[in-house]
């Protein structure tokens, strides 16, 4: 587990009884969908649809999608939570441990490889959608804060927002198809039909973007929390973030100060914020240098308004392009 998120983790006395009075064998948090053994069988002979535990909103999304009529799935963090600093309850844990399937992107939940552990369910498959996936490390500064809060520990801090790049996000689809075979074998090709699908629009969401971005008037942009380097770094920008990975992270007064220079000086006309976090930093960066702000979303959940406007992840991260070739462009 990465040192940036790791958060505690206290499990109340009356839960652990229930759940080692199950007597069921732990299983490894790190155990992908090939690694782990299915109820399969159970599953594929009764009809009985698969329950499926996601985390956050794009795990929810993606599985959805691949899995059709026949999963019942939910995401354990409500929408309009940020899920870098929520905790399961002992509820969520509940669910946890009846899960045929649960699905987690890694990092971004510091919580979950505990909460697996201690929810032990030797039948259950786990997906770790971004494993395996050549991740980004985070910035100088988050690495020196994170050995400090833990001198002993020496991991590297790694960015979680895999799935914010479509082509990143075709290979978290297909873990997730991957293991929902695993449970349920009888209805693979099923699975299988459906992520083909939905890599299909991936892909040309993936297109839209090369197409869009690509004689842009700039390549930097600036955004209140650094959730957008796999974006940036797929399709040849520069993204220039006031906080770190973590959207609850402030920046210091020379980063700040470092920042509104950058701005000024390259005339940077739009600072983006996000939907779930406090805007004001953006607002403040704006304030400074006489811009505006605009929002790109890093789909950590929707929003009711993003809900009432009937936007999945595909439509937000269509307005996210809009909003960069606007401002990109100016």
């Amino acid at each position: 587990m990465n040192t940036w998120f790791k958060k505690s983790f206290v499990l109340s006395a009356g839960l652990a009884l229930i759940l080692s009075g199950c007597g069921a064998k732990s299983d490894n948090a790190a155990t992908n969908a090939s690694q782990t053994e299915p109820n399969a069988a159970q599953t594929a002979d009764s009809g009985k649809k698969l329950n499926v535990v996601t985390t956050f909103y794009p795990m929810y999304e993606f599985t959805k999608q691949v899995a059709g009529d026949h999963a019942n799935v939910t995401a354990l963090i409500p929408a309009g939570a940020e899920p870098h600093d929520w905790e399961p309850s002992a509820k969520d844990m509940a669910q946890v441990k009846d899960a045929d399937v649960f699905v987690y992107n890694g990092i971004v939940e510091g919580w979950a490889e505990q909460a697996l552990s201690s929810a032990s369910n030797d039948k259950r498959v786990v997906v770790e959608a971004s494993k395996g996936l050549n991740l980004m490390e985070g910035t100088a500064e988050e690495e020196e804060e994170a050995h400090a809060e833990e001198g002993h520990d020496h991991d590297h801090v790694l960015d979680p927002h895999v799935w914010l790049d479509p082509v990143l996000a075709q290979k978290e689809v297909e873990a997730i198809e991957a293991g929902l075979v695993k449970a349920d074998p009888a209805n693979k090709a099923d699975y299988e039909k459906n992520a083909d699908a939905y890599i299909a629009k991936l892909k040309e969401l993936d297109t839209d973007f090369k197409t869009g971005l690509k004689d842009v008037k700039r390549k930097d942009f600036i955004t209140q929390h650094a959730a957008f380097s796999y974006l940036a770094k797929q399709y040849g920008l520069t993204q220039v973030p006031i906080a770190g990975l973590s959207p609850e992270q402030e920046p210091t007064p020379d980063k700040l100060a470092g920042i509104i220079k950058f701005a000024k000086e390259n005339n940077v006309k739009t600072i983006f914020f996000e939907t779930l976090v406090d805007p004001k930093v953006a607002e403040t960066v704006a304030t400074e240098i006489g811009s505006k702000t605009d929002v790109l979303n890093p789909l950590e959940g929707l929003t009711d308004e993003d809900k009432q406007k009937n936007l999945d992840y595909l439509g937000v991260m269509k307005n996210n392009l809009e909003a960069l070739k606007k401002a990109l462009n100016e």
